[in-house]
């Protein structure tokens, strides 16, 4: 019997499944935690406020000189920018995919003979 190429990809995907485990994003030590801890400090403790009203300071200075608001509006952005990072960067590494677990677990509770 000889197999096709779409049933060979068929195979492998299907191999891909069962033999698939749950990813977890960020699960790899804690090495560098202490420097995460101290820079997620820096950005939204003291320093990151100064470096934030200094962002829109210079944002007002920028916008008087051009005559536009759109400074300050960067200004601003960059500010809720730098002291929101934090929280994204932290949602975004210790997501994980419920589904897609659940999932997997479908997949191998599923017979091996059928």
């Amino acid at each position: 019997m000889q197999l096709t190429k779409p049933a060979i990809q068929t195979i492998c995907l299907a191999m891909a499944l069962v033999a698939a485990t749950t990813a977890f994003a960020g699960t790899g030590g804690d090495t560098f935690d202490s420097v995460w801890i101290t820079l997620t400090d820096w950005m939204q403790g003291t320093l990151g406020r100064i470096l934030i009203g200094l962002m829109i300071l210079t944002g007002i200075g920028a916008g008087v000189l051009r005559q536009s608001l759109l400074p300050f509006v960067t200004g601003v952005g960059g500010g809720i920018g730098l002291y929101a990072a934090p929280d994204v960067i932290e949602s975004i590494m210790t997501a994980t995919v419920p589904a897609a677990a659940a999932v997997v677990d479908v997949l191998n509770a599923v017979p091996v003979g059928m």
